[in-house]
């Protein structure tokens, strides 16, 4: 795992509000880029797509897709719900996948594509930088594993993503980037992945401490199946596959799954009631390959980590796989 890069900026560090620390050209290509961040409650401020994207889509009255039983009897009934998020520290890192929210002073940084000993090179499908990126950004698992860098520009609505990323000087190296501008509905051009397998976007699929607050989450939430269980194709918003086959028992990238409407919440705290909700509402999307049912979210000290894992009581019996609708696979 690698050394955390905060003592980098040290002379500029900051967590909530906007600094400055240099006067220097936005693009500052020979100094080290100032550092200026904004609240994460920030992001919460902004709308996140237009109303009618995929994403902002309230699937409860959508119809149930005729392949839904065999598609969760692959995955397995009994599968419980595990939070990827949460407070403190695993392993020596932040649980979940960590965002930083800068405004449209943050200067650009260059980004590298590149090959390394965990993932290959994507650059084919990347937008290219320069990205407003502060050197400080957290990198997810301190560069352990995905390690995802999300920066959130709110005063322009663009947010810009790296997939296996590390600070390599003055920027970032990474497998992949994503740009989407939250302002438009646009998708990843066909066949390109993002910083994400699907070719979808993080950030707006993360499960945020600050949405707890205002009470609501209102967008589906993102989570992972293992490789064998993914069909190979993908459904919109969803742009990009995986290797594997198109039996009618597995779920394709962008599939959703959403909590039954009797399912009962009473019993659970109002934080986990919020996030079931969502998924009533919203449901789950597959966005990546991993553990079975890991539910994303990004860290915060204010969660409460047992109370969290009272999810875990929810198991994929209780779920129904919405209406697919066409398949994209590599024939089309």
């Amino acid at each position: 795992m690698k050394t955390p890069i905060f003592y980098i900026l040290a002379l500029c560090a900051t967590f909530v509000f906007t600094v400055s620390c240099s006067s220097d050209d936005s693009e500052n290509p020979s100094g080290n880029p100032q550092v200026i961040t904004t609240d994460l409650s920030d992001a919460e401020n902004i709308q996140l797509f237009p109303a009618d994207h995929p994403l902002n889509m309230d699937i409860s009255n959508t119809p149930v897709d005729p392949n839904s039983d065999l598609i969760l009897s692959n995955i397995g009934l009994g599968e419980s719900l595990f939070t990827d998020f949460g407070s403190g520290l695993y392993e020596g890192s932040p649980i979940g996948i960590p965002y930083v929210v800068v405004n449209e002073s943050q200067p650009r940084v260059p980004i590298l594509f590149r090959a390394n000993n965990y993932d290959g090179d994507y650059g084919d499908e990347s937008d290219p930088g320069p990205f407003p990126i502060p050197l400080n950004a957290p990198i997810e698992g301190n560069g352990g594993g995905d390690s995802h860098i999300i920066s959130v520009d709110v005063e322009n609505g663009m947010l810009y993503e790296l997939y296996n990323a590390s600070l390599a000087g003055l920027g970032f190296e990474a497998s992949s980037a994503a740009v989407f501008n939250l302002n438009t509905i646009a998708y990843r051009p066909d066949g390109w992945t993002s910083a994400d397998a699907a070719g979808l976007p993080i950030f707006p699929l993360l499960v945020r401490y600050p949405e707890i607050e205002k009470g609501e989450i209102d967008h589906p939430i993102r989570f992972t199946i293992t490789r064998a269980k993914i069909y190979e194709g993908y459904v919109l918003p969803a742009r990009h596959l995986v290797s594997g086959d198109t039996r009618d028992e597995l779920l394709p990238f962008g599939g959703r799954l959403r909590l039954k409407a009797d399912y009962e919440i009473s019993s659970f705290s109002e934080t986990n009631q919020i996030i079931l909700r969502a998924m009533k509402k919203y449901g789950l999307i597959l966005a990546d390959v991993g553990s079975d049912m890991f539910i994303s979210g990004a860290p915060n000290d204010n969660w409460d980590n047992d109370d969290l894992r009272n999810l875990r009581q929810v198991t994929l019996d209780n779920f129904e796989v919405i209406e697919l609708g066409e398949i994209t696979t590599r024939t089309n």
